[in-house]
């Protein structure tokens, strides 16, 4: 792993696997999309709007797991001083905001007609809105972070102490009695009938595809990003360079 570290080496690995990663995770995430949505039977007791469940649960799935890869990025950043732990971390944090919100919108339309409320603060729901609130706060800490070149390890630190809220999201509805319903899929189990587990396990293998080229597409520009500020900070040097004397790049 501490090879990749290396940015050339990283973007050389990036350049195959970025597209691979997005275009299969875009036709696996369609395809089991449009096999949920048009395909499966409805459910005896949620009726219809079972199908939103292959958004809601990759999304779910996605926003907790987004934290933890930040979490880890923000861990290489603080231990091993690894040159692209911080970018890591920063790449991830939009996409992973991104499908909580999602996670958050879609729980809200399935509640509607099943619980008969748009909102419940029972526990799953308020640990999750915590999480989307924590990635707003990593984001604006990073970009505090880039905008004035300071340090990452606020940020980082940040990222590692909201990793304490993954495990109590992921085991709010064993804790709490709320309107959530308990997990469908344990270590070996699970309560969901294959005509709806199948399609559901297709969508989150291709979501996770989908993110992680998004993750990679974002490492990529914003390494670009950097490149692009380091020349012109050259650039601003050696035009400043006294006259006479050889500019900062010169021989």
């Amino acid at each position: 792993m501490h090879i990749y570290a290396n940015p050339k080496r990283f973007l050389t690995l990036s350049r195959w696997l970025m597209p691979l990663l997005f275009w299969s995770g875009l036709v696996l995430s369609l395809g089991a999309v449009a096999w949920g949505l048009f395909m499966v039977p409805p459910d005896r007791l949620m009726g219809e709007s079972v199908r939103i469940l292959f958004i809601h649960v990759p999304a779910a799935w996605l926003g907790m797991g987004g934290w933890a890869g930040l979490a880890l990025s923000s861990a290489a950043l603080l231990i091993w001083k690894h040159p692209l732990a911080a970018l890591a971390a920063r790449a991830i944090a939009v996409p992973g905001m991104v499908f909580c919100a999602i996670c958050l919108a879609t729980g809200s339309i399935w509640g509607r007609p099943t619980w008969g409320t748009w909102w419940e603060w029972d526990g799953r729901l308020t640990s999750m809105l915590v999480l989307l609130l924590l990635y707003g706060g990593y984001i604006a800490l990073s970009q505090a972070a880039a905008r004035e070149g300071g340090s990452y390890k606020i940020a980082a630190i940040f990222g590692l102490v909201g990793a304490v809220n993954v495990p109590i999201i992921n085991r709010s509805v064993v804790w709490w009695n709320s309107l959530h319903q308990p997990p469908s899929i344990t270590v070996g189990k699970s309560a969901i009938d294959p005509a709806y587990l199948v399609p559901l396990l297709v969508a989150v293998l291709g979501f996770s595809l989908l993110f992680g080229g998004l993750v990679l597409m974002r490492m990529r520009a914003l390494i670009a990003e950097q490149q692009v500020e380091a020349r012109l900070r050259r650039r601003a040097l050696d035009d400043d360079a006294p006259i006479g004397q050889p500019a900062m790049g010169g021989a």
